[in-house]
């Protein structure tokens, strides 16, 4: 399938997408077939990656560190919903379109969204020397997290209960595979290349250190002011009411917030050493 065929593809509101494996990783099948576009993507040396297993503080992240490129202006950052300003380059969702489309049509600098393990990253990434952020969530919390929203996203398998998706979690036989390989593999590679790997659990601990470390490692230079206005607007309760950030301006056919809204909870527990 070729990426200008995109409105040919179908979204029945009672059916999920299929899915497929690129090598081993559970992945919808649009993913699938436009997988050598994806991987052969031409990163820019000044674009910026955040990445994460999914469920794991991107949606956050990301507001936070538009904010930060903007100087705390709360307005700009309502210029899009998340999704439209974060493209997500190996992601297509038919009626909604194409992440590699719109990072190829955004200026520079552009800031992209994977959820990618560490080897199905393009390689250009790496190749330009791109700056990328990592972070990474406790796998209970995850665990929970993405089986709620897996039953709210027809772009993603029905999780089934409870009790069958806690052996599909634990076996990396979800979307994006093995939360622990996911993990590790980025774990082993940020001394390599210019990843500032974050924890989910000291975000919600200590917000305004994590954004200055976001901060510094983006090139900003913030003052106390700023810092605390972007503490504030990325609250859980403020981005929860949030329609530019809280995905409600996602097709209902697609993410039904009845089911599971997709900011649930926040909750974290703290046991990363």
């Amino acid at each position: 399938m070729t990426l200008n065929k995109m409105e040919d593809l179908k979204f029945d509101a009672t059916e999920r997408l299929s899915f497929d494996y690129v090598q081993g990783i559970l992945q919808p099948t649009p993913t699938c077939d436009t997988w050598d576009q994806i991987w052969n993507f031409q990163a820019k040396p000044d674009d910026l990656l955040i990445s994460t297993y999914p469920k794991a503080g991107t949606t956050w992240t990301q507001e936070i560190v538009d904010l930060i490129q903007n100087d705390g202006d709360v307005e700009n950052s309502k210029r899009a919903p998340i999704h439209v300003r974060f493209p997500f380059i190996e992601w297509i969702i038919p009626s909604l379109g194409c992440g590699l489309e719109q990072a190829n049509e955004m200026p520079s600098p552009r800031i992209l969204k994977t959820h990618l393990p560490i080897h199905l990253v393009p390689p250009s990434f790496l190749e330009k020397n791109c700056k990328i952020i990592y972070v990474a969530r406790n796998p209970k919390d995850n665990m929970v997290s993405y089986y709620h929203f897996q039953r709210m996203n027809k772009a993603l398998p029905d999780p089934g209960t409870w009790e069958e998706y806690f052996e599909t979690f634990l076996a990396g036989k979800v979307c994006w595979g093995s939360w622990y390989d996911h993990v590790k593999g980025w774990w082993e590679a940020k001394d390599k290349h210019r990843i500032l790997y974050l924890f989910y659990e000291e975000m919600k601990k200590n917000p305004k250190h994590e954004i200055q470390k976001l901060a510094e490692f983006t090139g900003k230079k913030l003052d106390d002011k700023v810092l605390e206005k972007i503490v504030h607007h990325t609250s859980f309760d403020v981005m929860k009411r949030n329609p530019m950030a809280n995905y409600s301006t996602i097709p209902t056919k697609i993410m039904n917030h009845s089911i599971s809204p997709f900011m649930r909870k926040g909750f974290c527990i703290f046991f990363w050493p």
